[in-house]
């Protein structure tokens, strides 16, 4: 999928050397041009709403309410380090956050046990991907599109179009309602998985892998690396992180039902996406994707927060993503025009 090849186009050193404050300017900007528009809208939004924007609450609000996209989206960006894409980020919360209540209140088992079992169906699921995509060469679109479709049709026969309610426990209340100093646990939860995150695909071998294989597999395999093995890896994590997410999503909603979950695939794809377009340009990268999250996250609320009518969400998800691609199209061709 040439969307997701890990060719990185952020200007180095060499490149940046002789040149003006004004120059280097302009040619960071593509780069880095995602982040100045996060901190340019906060600031933007914090002016125009100071009484709503720029408060403890809404900070928690934006914080809580988009940690589950933000846990998608890293999910989704680690197959697509490996030059796959993984859509079952968005159907698979969905069976597995009914699965997370159903288990305790349909089965009575205990909620570590209810929360382990759906970790491991999430593993199971994220194997099957890649068995179908390395092994069965399937084009990883249509191969978890199908596997997503299945989850969902798995979703709305275990409900039987219900709602999954029922009296749970406190400890499973707590993985997503506990404040710690003030915000929500789950934005810790980010925090300490985009950091793992970060440092594996940035300093271990297993990134530098990935990364070859996203650029040319074929190369990569020249080289002696064992790509199927780790293409496999990437989708087992990214189904483990979305079972988790799905457990998250249980604890904050309290009841399961099918209708709830896919309305994240496209905030959670565009998020992803975002983080090829900025820190490195044109190579999906972990902080990229948490500061595309957050621009979703920041502009939707302040547009909102001015009376935004209800396909505002979506909207903004779609121009966002294709301003996005257009930046990073414009550092592609500008680095090109440097080359030659």
């Amino acid at each position: 999928m040439p969307g997701v090849e890990s060719n990185a186009v952020e200007p180095t050193k060499d490149d940046l050397k002789g040149l003006s404050l004004g120059q280097k300017a302009i040619r960071l900007a593509p780069t880095y041009g995602l982040v100045i528009l996060m901190f340019g809208l906060i600031v933007l939004f914090s002016i125009l709403l100071p009484n709503t924007f720029p408060t403890a609450l809404n900070v928690r609000a934006i914080l809580s309410d988009k940690a589950i996209i933000a846990l998608l989206s890293l999910a989704a960006m680690i197959p697509m380090v490996a030059g796959r894409i993984d859509l079952t980020v968005g159907y698979g919360i969905v069976l597995w956050h009914i699965l997370a209540i159903s288990l305790q209140t349909s089965y009575g088992l205990p909620f570590p046990i209810a929360v382990a079992i759906v970790l491991i169906l999430g593993v199971i699921t994220g194997a099957l991907n890649g068995f179908l995509v390395e092994v069965a060469r399937i084009d990883s679109f249509i191969a978890t599109l199908g596997t997503g479709t299945i989850l969902y049709a798995l979703a709305l026969w275990h409900t039987g179009g219900r709602q999954m309610v029922g009296v749970l426990p406190d400890g499973f209340y707590a993985l997503s309602g506990t404040f710690v100093f003030g915000l929500p646990i789950t934005a810790y939860y980010v925090v300490i998985i985009t950091f793992a995150l970060w440092i594996v695909l940035e300093y271990t071998p297993i990134g530098r892998y990935l990364y070859a294989i996203g650029a040319n597999q074929r190369a990569a395999e020249l080289n002696g690396i064992p790509t199927r093995k780790f293409v496999v890896g990437a989708f087992v994590t990214s189904g483990m992180l979305t079972a988790l997410t799905g457990v998250l999503l249980a604890s904050k909603l309290r009841i399961g039902q099918a209708s709830v979950g896919l309305e994240y695939l496209l905030p959670a794809l565009v998020g992803a996406f975002l983080g090829s377009t900025t820190i490195k340009p044109g190579r999906v990268n972990v902080w990229g994707t948490i500061v595309g999250v957050m621009i979703l996250a920041v502009g939707i609320s302040g547009i909102q927060q001015f009376g935004g009518s209800f396909w505002v969400e979506p909207m903004f998800n779609g121009l966002t993503l294709l301003i996005a691609i257009g930046i990073a199209g414009y550092a592609q061709r500008k680095k090109g025009a440097a080359k030659k």
